[in-house]
C-alpha cells in the first residue's frame, strides 16, 4: 500500500547517492563539481504505475511519481521537516483551526496559471464521495468534512477558500498539529478542474491525460505499459534547480532480469531483492541500505472467513511466523520483525519510540508450541476439525518467496491446508478492496511520522480496515487523540500507546517485518534525497549525474 503522527519527529534518512562514469563530457556546475552532459538516469521499479489521479493515489510507486511530477503546499524531501513548495509561506491562528497559505507564481505544464483555485478544486474533488478517494479520510479535520461525507453538504461547501488567487485558506473543525505534514501528500496536490472536465474518466489514467506543475512532467505511460519517464518540466517554478533531464523508469519484476539489466548498464539503479543479490553488492561502493518505515502485514478477512472472529484461531497464526528466521534466511536484506502495527523509528517522544513504548510481545513473539494450543483450542470452539485458506500476495519472485515462507509456517497448525495465490499488485489491491481475499499480504507505508498515520487505518469505518477487525476501545483511543487531547502532546501519546496496545492485544492483524530497501546504484548520481517517512521517499528534483 500507499505511504500515509506525532509532530515530535521520526527516524529519516538523506541519501546523497553518487555513481562513476557516465561519459567524458561534462561542464561546471553550481552543484560544486562537473556535471555529465547527459542528464538521463534509468532507474527499476518493482510494479506498474497505477495512475496520475492525486485523488486515486493508493500505491507507494504513484506517489513517487506524483511527488516528482506535481507539487503541493509544502514539501518534506528529506524528513528534516516541511520547507516551502507552492506555498512561498505559511501561517497558523492561535486556536490552531486556521491555516493561511500565500502562494508563489506558477504555472501547469500545459502554461496555465497554478492559482489557489486549483487547491480548492483538488481538495474538494478528494473530498466528493463520487471520486470515491480512498484518502478522503486525510480531510476529516477540515470542517465539514463528516457532512460531505454522508452526504448532508456538497463539496464545495468544504472548509476551504481562496480569498484571491494567490492566498488560500482552510479551516479545520478541531486543531490537528501534523496537518502541515498531510499537506505534502498525494490527495492534497492542486488540480487543473478545465483538465480534469476535459478528459473525464480517462483523467490521470495515462501520462498525456494530465497537467503537471512539478519539476518534472510524466511522459509515455499509456495506463498499462511498464516504462516511463519524468521528463524536466521547463514550465516549473524553480526549473533553473532541476538538472535532470529525464529519468527512465522501468518496471522489473524479475530479481535475474534486473541484475543483468544493471549489469549491462541498461539500469543505473537495482532494487536488491532477496539474500543473494544484497551479499554480492555489499561491499560495492554504490550499496545503500535504507531504512524505511513501511510495515508489513497480513490481512485476515472476518467478513469471508468467519474463524477469523475467533481471537485464539488469531493468535495462533500469528504465533506460528517464525518472523526472526523470514528475515534473516529468506530476506537477508536487512529488514527487521516488528514490534507492532507501528512500525520502528516513525514517531519519537520524549525521546522514546513510540514502537517501543507500545510494545505488547504476544501480538509479535514466535512460539509454535503455544501457536498449536490456540488453534486447537480455537477450532474446539467453532466446531471445526479442518480449514482450508488461501494467502494471497503479489507475483514477484521475493513475494513468491514470502507467500511459500508463509504457507509452511501456517500449515503447521493441525488440519490448516494454505493455497497460496500470486497475482500481478494491481490485482492484488483490488482483491483488497473488494474483500476476495481471506489471507493477504499487505503494508502500509505512512506518508508523515506520526504513530495516526498508521493506526487511523484500522477504524471501525475506515475504507483501508480490509481485516475488518472492529474493537470500540480502539476507536475511543484514536477519537480521544484526535479531539479532547488533540492540544496536549503527553496525553494524546498515551491515547496513541494504549490504542496500539488494545491492536496488538487483540491481533487485529499478524504484524510480520519492517522493510530495509537496499540499493546499488552507479556511483555517479548525486543530490538525490530520500525520505521513508513522505509519500514520496524519492525526489529526484535536486539530483544529477556527475
Amino acid at each position: 500500500m500507499k505511504k500515509q503522527l506525532l509532530e515530535t519527529g521520526a527516524a529519516t534518512l538523506l541519501v546523497a547517492l553518487g555513481l562513476a562514469g557516465c561519459g567524458s563530457s561534462s561542464s561546471q556546475s553550481s552543484n560544486g563539481g562537473d556535471t555529465a552532459k547527459n542528464q538521463t538516469i534509468n532507474w527499476m521499479q518493482s510494479a506498474n504505475l497505477i495512475t496520475l489521479d492525486p485523488s486515486k493515489c493508493i500505491d507507494v510507486n504513484s506517489a513517487t511519481a506524483l511527488g516528482n511530477v506535481d507539487q503541493g503546499l509544502l514539501k518534506d524531501p528529506d524528513g528534516k521537516g516541511v520547507v516551502p513548495a507552492v506555498a512561498k509561506s505559511y501561517s497558523v491562528s492561535k486556536d490552531g483551526k486556521t491555516y493561511t497559505f500565500k502562494l508563489r507564481h506558477s504555472k501547469w505544464s500545459n502554461g496555465d496559471p497554478v492559482t489557489a483555485r486549483d487547491f480548492v478544486y483538488g481538495f474538494q474533488r478528494t473530498v466528493n464521495p463520487k471520486t470515491a478517494s480512498q484518502d478522503a479520510y486525510l480531510y476529516d479535520h477540515v470542517e465539514n468534512y463528516a457532512a460531505i461525507q454522508s452526504k448532508k453538504m456538497a463539496p464545495t461547501k468544504l472548509g476551504v477558500s481562496a480569498p484571491n488567487n494567490y492566498t488560500l485558506v482552510v479551516k479545520l473543525s478541531k486543531p490537528q498539529s501534523y496537518f502541515k505534514y498531510l499537506v505534502t501528500a498525494p490527495a492534497f496536490l492542486p488540480q487543473n478542474e478545465k483538465v480534469v472536465n476535459k478528459y473525464g474518466k480517462k483523467y490521470g489514467t495515462n501520462s498525456a491525460s494530465q497537467v503537471y506543475n512539478g519539476p518534472f512532467k510524466a511522459t509515455g505511460w499509456t495506463g498499462t505499459n511498464d516504462t516511463w519517464s519524468l521528463v524536466k518540466n521547463d514550465k516549473y517554478w524553480d526549473k533553473s534547480s532541476v538538472k535532470l533531464q529525464r529519468v527512465n523508469m522501468h518496471v522489473v519484476k524479475d530479481d535475474q532480469t534486473g541484475l543483468n539489466e544493471f549489469q549491462t548498464g541498461k539500469l543505473d539503479e537495482l532494487s536488491l531483492n532477496g539474500k543473494q543479490q544484497v551479499e554480492h553488492f555489499k561491499n560495492d561502493p554504490g550499496y545503500r541500505e535504507n531504512k524505511t518505515v513501511y510495515s508489513n502485514f497480513i490481512e485476515l478477512n472476518q467478513d469471508k472467513v468467519p474463524a477469523f472472529k475467533n481471537l485464539k484461531i488469531r493468535k495462533a497464526l500469528s504465533m506460528a511466523v517464525n518472523r526472526e528466521q523470514f528475515v534473516k534466511d529468506v530476506l537477508g536484506d536487512g529488514s527487521t520483525p516488528t514490534k507492532g502495527f507501528v512500525g520502528n523509528d516513525l514517531a519519537y517522544h520524549n525521546g522514546k519510540d513510540f514502537a517501543d513504548v507500545a510494545y505488547v510481545k504476544s501480538a509479535t513473539e514466535y512460539n509454535l508450541a503455544e501457536a498449536k494450543k490456540l488453534w486447537k483450542a480455537g477450532m474446539k470452539e467453532l466446531g471445526l476439525k479442518s480449514l482450508n485458506l488461501t494467502l494471497t500476495y503479489d507475483d514477484t519472485d521475493s513475494a513468491k518467496s514470502t507467500t511459500e515462507f508463509l504457507q509452511s509456517n501456517f500449515q503447521k497448525l493441525p488440519g490448516l491446508k494454505v493455497t497460496n495465490v500470486n497475482l500481478p499488485r494491481q490485482q492484488r489491491i483490488a482483491r483488497l478492496f473488494s474483500g476476495k481475499f481471506d489471507m493477504c499480504v499487505s503494508g502500509w507505508d505512512p506518508s508523515f511520522p506520526d504513530p495516526v498515520a498508521a493506526l487511523s487505518i484500522k477504524k471501525s469505518d475506515s475504507s483501508l480496515n480490509f481485516s475488518k477487525w472492529k474493537n470500540s476501545k480502539f476507536d475511543a483511543y484514536l477519537d480521544k487523540s484526535e479531539n479532547q487531547d488533540a492540544n496536549n502532546p503527553d496525553k494524546r501519546w498515551n491515547d496513541l500507546v494504549q490504542a496500539e496496545k488494545v491492536y496488538a492485544n487483540d491481533q487485529g492483524n499478524i504484524p510480520f517485518y519492517q522493510n530495509t530497501a537496499p540499493v546499488v546504484m552507479k556511483t555517479n548520481i548525486k543530490g538525490l534525497s530520500y525520505n521513508p517517512s513522505a509519500s514520496t521517499a524519492w525526489d529526484f528534483s535536486k539530483a544529477y549525474v556527475k
